[in-house]
């Protein structure tokens, strides 16, 4: 018996199954494109870097989400998710893919100005990134259905504008490279999701904005903001 009972993390939808995808861990990827790197004043990094986000912060597409409180600079970042479906520990580039249960479209939204004052102190950037109704995701398809990555478009448009528009390829560090390096240090387990990092064109939204986030061959994801509590 449990003092509380605590809300459900959401399973992530999945294309042409009855059941989700239920969520155990995010990971994400810092600076995995060279360009967004650049536009943010940093160097491109020699080595992937990680942060997490608690699954209790995970919402699915569709929601509206009220602006979040401590930050006047909320900044979108459209990214390609990676889904486990068996374990990965100290593997090989080549043999990552077999276990990537599938792809879906996902938005790393980001308190910028509290990011920049942790970045200045040399502090850890929860504060920044882990909050809540950040990580947000959209139905998810298998692996084996979308086929090889490669030169897929992804984008995110800000009410019907286009802000953000790249491909895959563009990473710096590749889904298997990314898999290998991260399960030097993890147990890597079915219900990790891997946030791969964004492409150039980040930037702020206010309080009424419509997001929508795509990725070549998968289901778009969307989020809606409302005014601040």
């Amino acid at each position: 018996m449990s003092l509380f009972d605590l809300p459900a993390v959401p399973d992530v939808p999945v294309a042409g199954e009855t059941e989700g995808y239920p969520v155990r861990r995010i990971f994400c990827v810092g600076r995995n494109y060279a360009a967004h790197a650049a536009e943010m004043g940093n160097a491109v990094p020699e080595v992937p870097f990680y942060f997490t986000k608690s699954p209790a912060h995970m919402i699915l597409t569709g929601e509206t989400i009220p602006y979040p409180p401590g930050t006047e600079n909320f900044h979108y970042e459209i990214e390609l998710v990676v889904a486990l479906g068996a374990p990965l520990f100290k593997a090989r580039p080549e043999e990552t893919m077999a276990a990537v249960y599938g792809y879906a479209t996902g938005l790393d939204m980001t308190r910028r100005d509290l990011q920049a004052i942790s970045k200045k102190g040399g502090l850890p950037w929860d504060i920044a990134k882990d909050v809540e109704n950040t990580a947000v995701v959209g139905p998810m398809t298998r692996a084996s259905d979308f086929g090889p990555l490669g030169t897929q478009s992804i984008s995110l448009s800000v009410d019907g504008e286009t802000r953000q528009s790249s491909t895959l390829d563009k990473m710096l560090n590749d889904v298997p490279a990314l898999l290998s390096h991260l399960s030097g240090y993890y147990h890597l387990q079915p219900g990790d999701l891997i946030f791969t990092g964004t492409p150039e064109g980040v930037g702020a939204v206010t309080a009424g904005a419509v997001l929508r986030g795509e990725v070549e061959g998968l289901a778009p994801v969307e989020l809606t903001l409302s005014e601040a509590e």
